[in-house]
């Protein structure tokens, strides 16, 4: 048998409980079998999960058309965003910031999500979940101050103006086009950001997990 994790070749390693063949990789080390009754072990479950997630399905729908439990699946949301780094943020260019509301569990437990976006290549580069706040804002503002921003655009929200460098912020007519733009991307492609949907995030991690997933994955 041929390792599903990096070709090499396997060895038997007794049996599982249900009586099932069980090999070890050579090189590796990982246990396997050479097939698998539950969908969760498909090799590229994880590049599923990301592409329907991309295209805006939900936890249910994805957990349909996969054949795994919802629960499995959350897991592995997490799990996936956790290993996926962020962007190298390149120096010297010109970004723009703006805030998308939203809501976890109930409509009344408001909630904001800040990034911010490369004009040029329409990359998210840096994103927060919180309030509408400085603490929230500022975890962004700080990743443009430490990338060099040549120019910072936003809206006329006044939490900006102590965040930002006067000589590097601009809130200029027109000047969050792209951004505004990319804010209507987003709530088409992930449900559960739509203005009217019935679809909704039960926790912050698992909102953090799909924007990552989505922006970066």
């Amino acid at each position: 048998m041929i390792c599903r994790f990096c070709g090499h070749e396997c060895k038997k390693d007794g049996h599982q409980a249900n009586g099932v063949q069980r090999y070890e990789c050579k090189y590796c080390h990982k246990k396997q079998q050479a097939e698998y009754a539950y969908n969760a072990y498909a090799v590229d479950l994880n590049e599923d999960i990301i592409r329907y997630t991309k295209e805006g399905l939900g936890i249910r729908s994805i957990s349909r058309i996969l054949h795994i439990s919802v629960s499995t699946l959350l897991k592995r949301i997490l799990l996936i965003a956790k290993k996926i780094t962020r962007l190298m943020i390149p120096l010297g260019h010109i970004y723009e910031v703006d805030e998308i509301q939203s809501f976890v569990r109930q409509k009344k437990n408001l909630i904001w999500i800040a990034y911010a976006l490369d004009r040029d290549s329409k990359q998210v580069v840096s994103y927060n979940i919180g309030p509408r706040t400085n603490t929230t804002l500022s975890v962004v503002t700080d990743t443009l101050r430490y990338a060099q921003a040549k120019y910072i655009y936003t809206d006329r929200l006044r939490n900006y103006r102590s965040l930002i460098d006067k000589y590097v912020h601009r809130t200029t007519y027109y000047g969050t086009n792209h951004i505004e733009r990319h804010n209507l991307t987003v709530r088409t492609h992930l449900k559960r950001l739509s203005r009217k949907t019935i679809c909704f995030s039960r926790s912050v991690a698992m909102l953090s997990a799909i924007l990552k997933i989505y922006f970066w994955g």
